[in-house]
């Protein structure tokens, strides 16, 4: 095959790309996701699926293709966007791009095509900072702040760049809840929900151990994809604060 059937080839397959480039074998619901069209997507995983590495991929397969793009991700902790822009690194490096930031934003990676992918904290302040931006992606999209998200979704106004939530599942409420199967949004989100029982890395044995120590109630929430009510009798006890502490605790894979 030509080496330029062979870009084209890539060019519009993210995971074939992933497969021979990257080193990154995306099982079948991965590659789903990897070679989506959809301007607006839901992803809701269990932990461990590897949301964080898959849409790492998918950003900079955009942002590697399209010159010139501006990839934004944003998350409740800071540290979860440079998680997710060291494993964006991580892959442009078997590119041969070597990490060097966009001169203006801590968290960023500029590419040799002027692509820039960029980290945003979950503040009101960068809700006006960027425009015409390729894609929009929010991870912890369940424990993200409403009315922040609502003000970055101008930031593909201009673009008709893609909106894409990612999480695990969590209160039902917010917008990530609405995004759902469940919720109220009038856009036609294409959906993608991976519980535990479909990631073919995690072992029925550790499912097993995780449900007896978890507990039924928060089992379904981490591992099953379940949106789980708030309430002082819940198992999340403190509400959509101690919900967000516990995700801010981890990083996210």
């Amino acid at each position: 095959m030509s080496v330029l059937r062979v870009d084209l080839l890539h060019g519009a397959s993210a995971s074939t790309w992933a497969r021979d480039v990257l080193g990154f074998d995306p099982d079948p619901v991965q590659a789903r996701v990897l070679d989506s069209r959809a301007r607006r997507g839901h992803l809701r995983c269990c932990r461990q699926w590897g949301k964080s590495t898959v849409t790492a991929v998918r950003s900079l397969h955009r942002a590697w293709f399209r010159p010139g793009s501006l990839v934004l991700v944003t998350a409740p902790a800071e540290r979860q966007s440079n998680e997710w822009l060291r494993k964006v690194e991580h892959f442009a490096a078997r590119c041969g791009v070597d990490p060097r930031g966009d001169g203006q934003n801590a968290v960023s990676l500029l590419l040799p095509n002027s692509s820039r992918l960029v980290g945003l904290p979950m503040r009101h302040q960068t809700t006006r900072a960027f425009g015409g931006a390729a894609a929009l992606l929010v991870d912890e999209a369940a424990f993200y702040d409403d009315l922040v998200y609502k003000s970055m979704r101008a930031f593909v106004a201009t673009s008709g760049g893609d909106i894409w939530l990612m999480s695990s599942a969590g209160p039902r409420s917010g917008f990530f809840f609405d995004s759902s199967e469940f919720g109220r949004s009038t856009a036609r989100w294409e959906r993608h929900i991976v519980p535990a029982t479909s990631c073919p890395r995690l072992s029925a044995e550790f499912l097993a151990e995780e449900r007896r120590e978890l507990g039924e109630r928060m089992f379904e929430r981490e591992y099953m994809c379940q949106f789980i009510d708030e309430g002082p009798g819940s198992a999340f006890g403190g509400g959509l604060d101690s919900l967000l502490d516990a995700e801010v605790e981890r990083l996210c894979v």
